[in-house]
């Protein structure tokens, strides 16, 4: 009998890219396998079929060859001859899973081991010098450490004998059929070690670690932003009975400062300026966010909002040899609290500019607009 064509078999175009070739393999596979077809052999001859055209299609020496040959290339001395397929020894449908979806879940279709420890989430806030600078902070984790009593072993004699649990079989996870699907949860016995301590040590009941907390130091890279995450692998909770230790990562909060705010790698200072020194010109002393102090310019007549920017002075950015910039930001600071004599100098001043009419330009402008916008509405 002559085999169907294996694109027609997965229900794909000949042109079908990898990924369509995996879809349609997962949906036919899953719905002829014979776990979900008890006794139907018209399904396990589909399944089987499935299978066939997928092991080649997947391959893509073997699709090529298949392209070019047809079936003849995988029949005895066909340029693809392999010795052909077997899948007397398909597993059930939880293996399925286990090769489908094994690089999601982690399962991989190996069998269960002792858990690793968990990973632990901690918060550092530090204030926008130390972020500029980089440091180093002290970090107190709340996590469970490898029992001192046993070498995390969990036995009360410090060996590693365990018997293999009878529940799951030394797999770690139990499976029960519900309808047509399979559930896979913890073996209940076992925790999931897939071993039963026989004597648990009596410091840890058997765990192979106690809960503890411990302090240390981090190091915070120079240029690092609000919300970073920190990776400390191996730093996490100690696994039970031998297993790798979990991660820890360490989230960065960075405190507001009272001078500077930062924008990526700029960072930038707000300067007020009284109204004099704008007008008249002055250079000024601002601070910069390493600890020095800058000298700035100001020309006669800056007005508020006006920006200078000092190249090189802001941040570094992570994993680069570039710097960001500093940013000086003018307002002009109207006067409080004037003095008789303050005020007598700034009556004659504003007498002053209205006969001369060309000192505030914007001001100016701005009235001759309105008029001319409102003449003829009184």
């Amino acid at each position: 009998m002559a085999k169907s064509d294996y694109y027609a078999t997965l229900e794909v175009p000949r042109e079908a890219a990898p990924e369509d070739l995996k879809k349609a393999y997962r949906k036919l596979a899953m719905k002829y396998h014979p776990d979900r077809n008890p006794g139907d052999k018209t399904a396990e001859a589909r399944f089987k079929e499935v299978s066939e055209a997928y092991e080649v299609l997947k391959d893509e020496q073997k699709r090529a060859a298949y392209d070019r040959f047809g079936h003849a290339a995988f029949e005895q001395g066909g340029p693809g001859a392999a010795g052909g397929f077997d899948f007397s020894g398909a597993g059930g449908l939880g293996d399925i899973f286990d090769q489908m979806f094994g690089d999601f879940t982690g399962r991989g279709g190996g069998r269960s081991r002792t858990r690793s420890g968990a990973d632990v989430q901690v918060q550092v806030e530090i204030d926008l010098p130390a972020a500029f600078a980089g440091t180093k902070t002290p970090v107190r984790v709340p996590t469970r450490v490898t029992c001192e009593a046993c070498k995390g072993a969990g036995t009360a004699d410090g060996q590693r004998a365990a018997d293999t649990c009878t529940t799951c079989n030394g797999a770690g996870k139990v499976r029960a059929q519900q309808g047509f699907f399979l559930i896979e949860r913890t073996c209940p016995t076992c925790g999931g070690a897939g071993r039963v301590i026989r004597n648990p040590c009596r410091v840890c009941q058997g765990a192979g670690t106690i809960q503890r907390d411990r302090t240390l130091q981090v190091t915070i890279p120079a240029g690092v932003e609000d919300g970073t995450r920190i990776r400390l692998q191996g730093e996490g909770e100690a696994g039970g009975q031998g297993a790798p230790n979990g991660d820890l990562y360490v989230h960065v909060a960075i405190r507001q400062h009272p001078l500077f705010h930062r924008e990526g790698a700029h960072v930038f200072c707000e300067v007020p300026l009284r109204m004099s020194q704008a007008a008249l010109g002055d250079e000024i002393d601002v601070p910069a966010i390493d600890g020095t102090r800058q000298k700035v310019k100001i020309p006669a007549g800056t007005q508020t909002g006006t920006q200078f920017r000092l190249r090189g002075r802001g941040f570094s950015v992570l994993r680069s040899t570039a710097r960001g910039d500093m940013v000086v930001q003018t307002k002009v600071e109207t006067p409080l609290h004037l003095t008789r004599r303050q005020r007598e100098l700034l009556e004659e001043f504003e007498g002053e500019a209205r006969g001369h009419g060309k000192g505030s330009p914007e001001h100016e402008g701005f009235f001759a607009k309105m008029k001319e916008f409102l003449a003829g509405r009184d």
